[in-house]
């Protein structure tokens, strides 16, 4: 056999966990990671294009563009050492640029990476403990500088250029927010940390010196220069089902164990694990992208945030609010606003907003979308489609149709289309499903969930299951080659079902541990199975048992398969004697064109199968895809009524509009001639006002040359003289000025001298009113200290006493307590308030003498409310005594009630003596009401059969019916049969009359053969090739017999049953009446 490779053709898939996991080559172009290629999708076009991984790479863990779109970074693991690959994206296909894999420092992985502004320079960050930040001139491999960020092994998350300046650096981590410069061969820090240390998630460059930067805490702040300039947090909105949408993701547990996805430090798990200790219900930032009008952020689950820039102020505002969309597919709708948007980037042309999310999907948004849905949030479009979230556990192809059917354990099934790359069907359950199986012909599949086994049909626009096993955790299901059986394994036991009448027949029990794979051998005749024991079988499905066996304890196998001619049997283990395929799925179609992939990242790859030369395998024979799909009778049912309902609909609208047109043209035809000849009318009218307006406007103009020349005349002469009266105002007022200057220079200083001794004397009589009012203020506190202790004192009495009295005296006493205790503190505020008003005793002095008399006289009023408290009291306290004396006179009536019940008692036993003797008397009357019950008895049985015949007579007349409407509704069928096949004879007798009178006209031209010839071909093409018409003329006769004799033989069989139906009536009625009688004999 000649040597074959795969070139990978299209995937399915993204690996969200890889830092800055999606950006755009161009406007059409975006690339994202997915399994272990970077994959160039192109939106309009739906091609892909890919960049293939290292070899033996573990996986990609961070990445970046140049911003002049020509170059890629990759953060790779290869054989358990870090590696940077820069690709050259202009080249195609792309190539390798420069390989970064020797280092002169420690390092175990880098998490992060930025192009310089100039693509000439590399920032990298390493991940804890080392937290080192190196900066490379890559073309060379040359570390320029290099810098340790962080020595309490805090996860870095984040670094970046300035847009304008290669030499400045922006690093964000928990609780880490670092201004960086290179200079002199050092990365040195120019910002100072101020204020509480957050967690800062994801930061982005809105201008040269300003950077937004997002916390776990929901709190976006701008930095300028590295000093803090604006603060704002999100605010948290609740979802349309009530819960909050922020709250935690919490996986299902899976019967099934995958190995952890190497995914970058710090991953997304990583992220929400460092920032558990803030509030849970606080949106976390851990995407922000920066445009011209401002940034876009994440805002928690399922939520995205534009900010645009304030026009005066250097402030950001929320301007809208994207959400990503409910899927009606899910059974759980609310698990769209459940995933994290961990990336965002727009359009070159910042036309297209793309987002990805921590379940594995990409999102889009046209930006126009944005600004018309005003007031209410937008929503995010899938930029392919739905993806699986979670490791896909199984993958199935067939031969009649290109399908894919995965399972994963997102607890959702998708059927693939492997020549139009798209996703045919889609949908979720409750339950996991760890395998699946396609029927050959790609009408059904067999799916094994976390509960049940279940045999599903595939219809045009669902899944819908239609038989189900009580085989709980299927881990492997199989249809044979020929469809006709499938199998599927329960622990260590193979079931065997057929799919004719779906039953079980044969269970293939053997191995002692857990089966792992099982294929069918050509002609299904026989099972070949291997699992975790060691054991590779081949079973007969005829008798049932094993035919050949092969043992080897210390393999375990994870996947068999046969040769053609199913005499050898491959197997691939844990003794590493074949390649191990491990924790992944792989399948070749029926065709042998295309090799499937899948994987626990939850990733699908289609490859093309080629020979060495590049040539395509060639087909055994060519097989064409069958274009079938199912529907039930019931869809097609509701299609075609809902069709019918939209054409009448259609035809309905169509009139009225027809109708609506035509009254809309008359009006209008009305409106425009009205409207014509007011115009008309209008236009005259002004003419002529035009024209005389003109003849005024001449004499006008001629009026005001004048005028305006004797005016000027005028102002000339009074100009002149107000220019002599105003030198003489100006010299008399200058000579009043410097006599003022003089006078007021002379104010100044006496006023400065008075102004002096009143600040002398105001400070003495402040000094002499501060130390008055102290000692008023020190005998007003001994006089509230003295209130104070009074009141407690009568706060114990009051205590003692009020656990006597009911609730409701207890409320009215708490009230009047908190009331005087708040007037206390009134007066304490006053006091201290009369402290601070001696600072401004200048203008007050008056004012305080009044607010102190007010005060003296509050305190007496208080004194007189505590009078009336204690007023209160004493009252009280009789309530009290009354209280007793009720308890006193219900002790007495209680003791005359006990006498009473005594007298009771006694009359109760005479009572029961005469119950006695009345007990005696009812038995002798039950026996003799006995017989009588009997006959009563007797009747009732006769009346329920007499019910029971009257049951069967009325079910029998409903028959009756039913038939009755069948047969109407059978003429009225064949009524518009007659009617249809009336209308088809007056279509071929206009038919014959027109070949008539089209041969009367021929026969005009018998004599000139030319023009006959010509008339009598054109009488030949025009009613020959309707011969078919003439047929079906032929066999209209026949069909009007037979629908005459239908006809006959059913209005025969109604007369019958009228007939019937009339003796049956008759019959009931006797019988009814017969029944009553009897009953009312009884």
């Amino acid at each position: 056999m000649s040597a074959v490779v795969a070139q990978t053709l299209h995937v399915f898939g993204l690996r969200s966990h890889v830092a800055n996991n999606i950006f755009y080559f161009d406007e059409q172009i975006i690339i994202f990671p997915s399994g272990n290629h970077c994959v160039k999708y192109n939106v309009d076009q739906k091609w892909q294009k890919f960049i293939p991984g290292s070899e033996k790479s573990q996986g990609m863990l961070a990445l970046s563009i140049s911003p002049n779109r020509r170059y890629l970074a990759i953060s790779e693991t290869v054989q358990e050492k870090p590696a940077i690959t820069i690709y050259e994206l202009s080249s195609i296909p792309c190539r390798k640029r420069k390989v970064l894999n020797n280092f002169d420092f420690q390092v175990q992985k880098f998490i992060s990476m930025a192009f310089s502004p100039d693509s000439k320079y590399l920032l990298a960050q390493t991940s804890p403990p080392e937290s080192n930040l190196v900066y490379w001139l890559w073309e060379k491999q040359k570390v320029m500088a290099i810098v340790r960020i962080d020595t309490q092994n805090n996860p870095v998350y984040q670094v970046s250029f300035s847009p304008q300046d290669n030499t400045q650096v922006c690093v964000t981590g928990n609780g880490m927010f670092k201004l960086l410069r290179f200079a002199e061969g050092t990365l040195k820090q120019t910002n100072f940390q101020r204020g509480e240390p957050q967690n800062y998630l994801a930061h982005t460059w809105v201008a040269d010196d300003k950077i937004v930067v997002g916390t776990d805490t929901g709190k976006l702040f701008l930095f300028e220069s590295g000093d803090q300039r604006w603060e704002t947090s999100i605010m948290v909105k609740e979802p349309t089902d009530g819960s909050k949408s922020l709250d935690v993701i919490q996986e299902s547990e899976s019967l099934i164990e995958f190995p952890p996805v190497s995914s970058p430090l710090p991953s997304y798990e990583q992220m929400v694990a460092a920032s558990s200790h803030s509030q849970m219900s606080m949106p976390q930032v851990f995407a922000i992208a920066a445009y011209s009008k401002g940034f876009a952020c994440s805002a928690g689950p399922g939520r995205v945030l534009l900010f645009e820039k304030m026009e005066e102020k250097d402030f950001y505002r929320e301007s809208r609010e994207i959400r990503i969309p409910v899927d009606p597919q899910s059974n759980d709708p609310s698990q769209s606003d459940k995933q994290d948007v961990l990336c965002l980037c727009f359009s070159p042309s910042e036309e297209t907003l793309v987002a990805s999310t921590s379940k594995n999907q990409l999102y889009s948004i046209t930006m126009s979308l944005t600004e018309i849905s005003k007031g209410e949030p937008a929503h995010f479009e899938y930029l392919m489609y739905p993806l699986h979230s979670a490791p896909i556990t199984g993958l199935a192809t067939c031969i009649r149709k290109p399908f894919i059917a995965t399972c994963s354990l997102d607890r959702s099934i998708r059927l693939w289309n492997y020549e139009t790359n798209t996703l045919e069907l889609f949908k979720e359950y409750q339950e996991e499903a760890y395998s699946i199986s396609l029927h050959p012909s790609g009408h059904f599949i067999v799916v094994g969930f976390a509960d049940k086994l279940r045999l599903m049909n595939l219809l045009i626009d669902d899944i819908r299951s239609f038989k189900e096993y009580s085989v709980r955790g299927c881990g492997e299901c199989s249809f044979s080659n020929g469809g006709h059986l499938f199998a599927a394994v329960n622990g260590n036991v193979i079931h065997v079902y057929t799919t004719t009448s779906l039953e079980n027949i044969s269970s293939l029990k053997g191995h002692t541990g857990k089966i792992r794979s099982i294929v069918w051998n050509a002609d299904d005749s026989k099972l070949i199975s291997g699992g975790t024991d060691g054991a590779v079988y081949e079973w007969n499905l005829s008798t049932g048992k094993r035919e050949t066996e092969c043992v080897l304890k210390s393999c375990s196998y994870n996947c068999v398969t046969v040769s053609p001619d199913a005499k050898i049997i491959f197997a691939v283990g844990s003794d590493h004697t074949l390649k191990e395929i491990a924790d992944s799925l792989m399948l070749l179609t029926f065709d042998d064109q295309f090799l499937l992939t899948a994987a626990e990242d939850g990733c699908l790859f289609t490859w093309k199968v080629f020979d060495k030369d590049g040539r395509g395998i060639k087909r055994e024979r060519e097989v064409g895809f069958a274009e079938e799909v199912l529907v039930t009778k019931t869809d097609m049912e509701e299609k075609a009524q809902v069709m019918l309902e939209l054409k009448t609909r259609v035809e309905e609208l169509k009139m009225e509009n027809e109708y609506q047109l035509r009254l809309k043209d008359m009006n209008y035809s009305e409106k425009i001639k009205e409207l014509t000849d007011k115009f008309i009318q209008e236009m005259e009218s002004l003419k002529t006002k035009n024209q005389v307006l003109r003849t005024e406007k001449e004499k006008q103009d001629v009026y005001h040359h004048e005028h305006i020349e004797d005016l000027l005349d005028k102002q000339s002469r009074e100009l002149q003289e107000m220019e002599c009266c105003n030198n003489q105002k100006l010299l008399l007022e200058y000579e009043k000025y410097q006599e003022l200057q003089l006078k007021s220079q002379r104010m100044q200083e006496e006023y400065e001298k008075q102004l002096r001794d009143n600040d002398e004397t105001k400070s003495q009589a402040l000094e002499e009113l501060t130390e008055f009012y102290e000692a008023k203020l020190q005998e007003k506190t001994t006089l509230l200290e003295e209130a104070q202790e009074d009141v407690r004192q009568q706060l114990r009495e009051f205590e003692e006493t009020k656990k006597q009295i009911e609730e409701d005296e207890d409320r009215e006493i708490q009230d009047i307590k908190t009331k005087y205790e708040k007037k206390l503190r009134d007066e304490k505020e006053s006091n201290l308030r009369l402290k601070g008003e001696t600072g401004i005793m200048r203008k007050k002095f008056s004012s305080l003498q009044k607010e102190i008399e007010e005060r003296t006289n509050d305190i007496e009023t208080l004194k007189g409310e505590q009078m009336k408290l204690q007023g209160v009291i004493k009252s009280l306290e009789k309530d009290i005594q009354g209280l007793k004396r009720e308890i006193q006179e219900r002790d007495e009536t209680i003791q005359d009630k006990e006498k009473r019940i005594y007298d009771l008692k006694k009359k109760n036993q005479e009572l029961g003596k005469f119950k006695f003797v009345l007990d005696y008397k009812i038995k002798e009357l039950k026996k003799q009401i006995e017989p009588r019950e009997n006959e009563i008895r007797v009747m009732k049985e006769q009346i329920q059969e007499m019910e029971a015949e009257l049951e069967n007579f009325h079910k029998q007349n409903t028959q009756l019916e039913l038939n009755i409407t069948e047969l109407w509704q059978k003429l009225r069928a064949t009524d518009q049969e007659m009617r249809r096949e009336r209308q088809k004879e007056r279509d071929l007798e206009a038919l014959v009359k027109r070949f008539k009178t089209d041969l009367h006209n021929c026969v005009a031209y018998i004599q000139e053969p030319r023009l006959l010839k010509e008339k009598v071909r054109g009488l030949f093409e025009k009613y020959v090739q309707r011969a078919d018409m003439v047929e079906i003329a032929g066999l209209n006769t026949d069909l009007q017999q037979e629908y005459a004799r239908q006809r006959e033989h059913l209005e025969r069989n109604l007369a019958t049953l009228k007939k019937k139906v009339v003796k049956e009536g008759e019959l009931h009625r006797t019988d009814y009446v017969r029944i009553m009688q009897a009953v009312q004999r009884a």
